[in-house]
Protein backbone atom coordinates (compact mmCIF):
# COMPACT_ATOMS: atom_id res chain seq x y z
CA UNK A 1 0.00 0.00 0.00
CA UNK A 2 1.67 3.48 -0.65
CA UNK A 3 1.71 5.99 1.76
CA UNK A 4 0.00 8.64 2.06
CA UNK A 5 2.29 12.28 2.41
CA UNK A 6 0.04 14.93 2.33
CA UNK A 7 -3.90 15.13 2.80
CA UNK A 8 -6.23 17.30 2.91
CA UNK A 9 -9.81 16.29 4.70
CA UNK A 10 -13.10 18.06 4.13
CA UNK A 11 -11.42 20.81 3.91
CA UNK A 12 -13.35 24.28 3.26
CA UNK A 13 -11.59 27.80 2.87
CA UNK A 14 -13.33 31.27 2.67
CA UNK A 15 -12.15 34.70 2.47
CA UNK A 16 -14.06 38.17 3.81
CA UNK A 17 -14.85 40.55 0.77
CA UNK A 18 -15.71 43.39 2.81
CA UNK A 19 -19.60 42.07 4.22
CA UNK A 20 -19.31 39.48 1.60
CA UNK A 21 -18.13 35.57 2.37
CA UNK A 22 -16.64 34.43 -0.84
CA UNK A 23 -16.18 30.26 -0.29
CA UNK A 24 -13.42 29.51 -2.08
CA UNK A 25 -12.96 25.49 -1.76
CA UNK A 26 -15.81 23.70 -0.42
CA UNK A 27 -15.80 20.50 1.74
CA UNK A 28 -12.57 19.32 -0.07
CA UNK A 29 -10.92 16.05 0.37
CA UNK A 30 -7.31 15.20 -1.48
CA UNK A 31 -4.55 12.27 -0.84
CA UNK A 32 -1.50 12.11 -2.05
CA UNK A 33 1.06 9.28 -2.15
CA UNK A 34 4.81 8.88 -2.20
CA UNK A 35 6.09 9.05 -5.62
CA UNK A 36 2.66 10.15 -7.00
CA UNK A 37 2.16 13.12 -9.42
CA UNK A 38 -0.93 14.86 -9.40
CA UNK A 39 -2.04 17.73 -12.01
CA UNK A 40 -4.45 19.83 -10.31
CA UNK A 41 -6.73 21.88 -13.08
CA UNK A 42 -9.50 24.02 -13.13
CA UNK A 43 -10.71 27.56 -14.91
CA UNK A 44 -9.52 30.50 -12.91
CA UNK A 45 -10.90 31.08 -9.77
CA UNK A 46 -11.57 27.53 -9.14
CA UNK A 47 -9.53 27.16 -6.03
CA UNK A 48 -6.27 25.76 -7.36
CA UNK A 49 -3.70 27.97 -6.03
CA UNK A 50 -5.99 28.66 -2.73
CA UNK A 51 -5.59 24.48 -2.29
CA UNK A 52 -1.95 24.48 -3.34
CA UNK A 53 -1.90 27.25 -0.02
CA UNK A 54 -3.81 25.36 1.98
CA UNK A 55 -2.06 21.85 1.04
CA UNK A 56 1.51 23.53 1.75
CA UNK A 57 0.68 25.41 4.97
CA UNK A 58 1.03 28.80 3.48
CA UNK A 59 -3.02 29.71 4.28
CA UNK A 60 -5.28 27.38 6.91
CA UNK A 61 -8.74 26.09 6.24
CA UNK A 62 -11.59 27.83 7.54
CA UNK A 63 -12.90 24.62 8.36
CA UNK A 64 -11.50 20.26 8.22
CA UNK A 65 -7.83 19.17 8.52
CA UNK A 66 -4.57 18.93 6.53
CA UNK A 67 -1.75 15.94 7.39
CA UNK A 68 1.94 15.94 6.31
CA UNK A 69 3.53 12.64 6.71
CA UNK A 70 0.50 11.66 8.46
CA UNK A 71 0.62 14.45 11.12
CA UNK A 72 -1.54 17.36 11.93
CA UNK A 73 -0.31 20.34 9.96
CA UNK A 74 -2.90 23.13 9.68
CA UNK A 75 -3.36 23.97 13.56
CA UNK A 76 0.46 24.35 14.68
CA UNK A 77 1.40 27.66 14.91
CA UNK A 78 2.93 29.98 11.98
CA UNK A 79 6.54 29.36 13.04
CA UNK A 80 6.37 25.25 13.71
CA UNK A 81 4.43 25.09 9.90
CA UNK A 82 7.21 27.00 8.44
CA UNK A 83 9.88 24.68 9.64
CA UNK A 84 7.85 21.74 8.52
CA UNK A 85 7.25 23.25 5.48
CA UNK A 86 11.44 23.67 4.99
CA UNK A 87 11.88 19.84 6.39
CA UNK A 88 9.26 18.33 4.19
CA UNK A 89 8.06 20.69 1.22
CA UNK A 90 8.66 22.88 -1.63
CA UNK A 91 6.85 25.09 -2.78
CA UNK A 92 6.71 27.37 -6.36
CA UNK A 93 4.69 30.09 -6.49
CA UNK A 94 3.34 31.17 -9.20
CA UNK A 95 4.67 34.97 -9.03
CA UNK A 96 7.94 34.04 -7.83
CA UNK A 97 8.93 36.07 -4.70
CA UNK A 98 12.26 35.93 -4.98
CA UNK A 99 13.92 38.48 -2.39
CA UNK A 100 14.96 40.81 -4.47
CA UNK A 101 18.21 42.26 -2.95
CA UNK A 102 19.83 38.95 -3.08
CA UNK A 103 21.43 36.98 -6.31
CA UNK A 104 19.77 33.43 -7.64
CA UNK A 105 22.54 31.95 -5.82
CA UNK A 106 21.51 33.25 -2.76
CA UNK A 107 17.72 33.09 -3.19
CA UNK A 108 18.69 29.24 -3.97
CA UNK A 109 20.86 28.68 -1.10
CA UNK A 110 18.55 30.84 1.57
CA UNK A 111 16.22 27.70 2.38
CA UNK A 112 19.43 25.64 3.37
CA UNK A 113 20.68 28.78 5.52
CA UNK A 114 17.56 29.42 7.22
CA UNK A 115 17.80 25.69 8.67
CA UNK A 116 21.25 26.81 10.20
CA UNK A 117 23.03 24.54 7.60
CA UNK A 118 26.65 25.82 8.88
CA UNK A 119 28.56 24.89 5.66
CA UNK A 120 28.28 27.68 2.77
CA UNK A 121 30.44 25.71 0.64
CA UNK A 122 28.08 22.84 0.73
CA UNK A 123 24.90 25.09 0.69
CA UNK A 124 26.87 26.92 -2.58
CA UNK A 125 27.58 23.73 -4.53
CA UNK A 126 23.88 22.43 -3.94
CA UNK A 127 23.01 25.34 -5.07
CA UNK A 128 25.22 25.65 -7.86
CA UNK A 129 24.15 22.45 -8.55
CA UNK A 130 20.28 23.02 -9.47
CA UNK A 131 20.64 26.67 -10.93
CA UNK A 132 22.71 24.70 -13.69
CA UNK A 133 20.24 21.93 -13.86
CA UNK A 134 17.76 24.64 -14.77
CA UNK A 135 19.82 25.91 -17.27
CA UNK A 136 20.88 29.32 -15.54
CA UNK A 137 24.58 28.66 -14.66
CA UNK A 138 25.63 31.49 -16.15
CA UNK A 139 22.89 33.72 -14.19
CA UNK A 140 23.72 33.36 -10.43
CA UNK A 141 25.41 36.10 -9.24
CA UNK A 142 22.44 38.24 -10.91
CA UNK A 143 19.68 39.30 -9.14
CA UNK A 144 15.68 39.13 -9.95
CA UNK A 145 15.09 42.70 -11.64
CA UNK A 146 18.26 41.28 -13.94
CA UNK A 147 16.21 38.06 -14.98
CA UNK A 148 13.47 37.37 -17.46
CA UNK A 149 10.23 36.04 -15.93
CA UNK A 150 11.01 32.50 -17.43
CA UNK A 151 14.40 32.85 -15.49
CA UNK A 152 12.65 33.83 -12.73
CA UNK A 153 10.25 30.78 -12.17
CA UNK A 154 13.63 28.58 -12.96
CA UNK A 155 15.65 30.44 -9.57
CA UNK A 156 11.84 29.54 -7.62
CA UNK A 157 12.00 26.10 -8.69
CA UNK A 158 15.37 25.40 -7.98
CA UNK A 159 14.75 26.77 -4.35
CA UNK A 160 11.81 24.99 -3.91
CA UNK A 161 14.28 21.78 -4.62
CA UNK A 162 17.27 22.73 -2.60
CA UNK A 163 15.79 21.43 0.46
CA UNK A 164 15.30 17.69 -1.25
CA UNK A 165 11.65 18.19 -0.33
CA UNK A 166 9.08 15.03 0.14
CA UNK A 167 6.66 17.02 -1.62
CA UNK A 168 6.57 19.46 -4.15
CA UNK A 169 3.99 21.50 -4.73
CA UNK A 170 4.07 24.05 -7.54
CA UNK A 171 1.66 27.14 -9.03
CA UNK A 172 1.58 27.28 -12.50
CA UNK A 173 5.36 26.59 -13.37
CA UNK A 174 5.62 26.64 -17.10
CA UNK A 175 3.48 29.50 -17.34
CA UNK A 176 6.50 31.97 -18.56
CA UNK A 177 8.33 28.90 -19.77
CA UNK A 178 8.38 28.20 -23.81
CA UNK A 179 7.83 24.41 -25.03
CA UNK A 180 11.19 23.81 -24.94
CA UNK A 181 12.02 24.48 -21.08
CA UNK A 182 8.23 23.28 -20.38
CA UNK A 183 9.45 20.04 -21.58
CA UNK A 184 13.22 20.40 -20.03
CA UNK A 185 11.34 21.00 -16.34
CA UNK A 186 8.59 18.51 -17.07
CA UNK A 187 11.78 15.42 -17.60
CA UNK A 188 13.52 17.08 -14.15
CA UNK A 189 9.79 16.63 -12.34
CA UNK A 190 9.57 12.93 -13.95
CA UNK A 191 13.57 12.09 -12.61
CA UNK A 192 12.34 13.76 -9.00
CA UNK A 193 8.83 11.19 -9.18
CA UNK A 194 10.90 8.33 -10.06
CA UNK A 195 13.26 8.91 -6.53
CA UNK A 196 9.92 8.88 -4.60
CA UNK A 197 9.29 12.85 -4.64
CA UNK A 198 5.43 13.14 -4.72
CA UNK A 199 4.70 16.34 -6.93
CA UNK A 200 1.22 18.04 -6.73
CA UNK A 201 1.22 21.24 -9.76
CA UNK A 202 -1.83 23.86 -10.35
CA UNK A 203 -1.69 23.90 -14.20
CA UNK A 204 -3.77 25.40 -17.33
CA UNK A 205 -0.75 24.09 -19.40
CA UNK A 206 -2.32 21.05 -22.05
CA UNK A 207 2.08 19.92 -22.00
CA UNK A 208 1.73 19.36 -18.54
CA UNK A 209 -1.51 17.28 -17.86
CA UNK A 210 -0.64 15.07 -21.14
CA UNK A 211 2.53 13.70 -19.60
CA UNK A 212 2.47 9.61 -19.94
CA UNK A 213 4.54 10.16 -16.20
CA UNK A 214 0.97 12.24 -14.75
CA UNK A 215 -0.42 9.05 -12.30
CA UNK A 216 -3.63 11.65 -11.53
CA UNK A 217 -5.46 14.56 -13.02
CA UNK A 218 -7.59 16.48 -10.39
CA UNK A 219 -10.37 18.75 -11.54
CA UNK A 220 -11.54 21.91 -9.99
CA UNK A 221 -14.99 23.65 -9.81
CA UNK A 222 -16.23 25.97 -7.85
CA UNK A 223 -13.74 24.74 -5.09
CA UNK A 224 -14.80 21.16 -5.20
CA UNK A 225 -13.28 18.07 -7.16
CA UNK A 226 -15.57 17.03 -10.24
CA UNK A 227 -13.59 14.39 -12.01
Amino acid sequence: MSKIVLEAKDVFKHFDDGKTKVEVIKGLSLQVNAGEFVSIVGSSGSGKSTLLHVLGGLDQPTQGQVFLQGKRFDNLGEAERGYKRNQYLGFVYQFHHLLPEFSALENVAMPLMLRGESNYKDVKKQAEYLLDRVGLSHRMEHKPGELSGGERQRVALARALVTKPAVVLADEPTANLDASLSLSLMGYFEMLKNKGVSIVIATHDALVVEQPFVDRVVELKNGCIVS
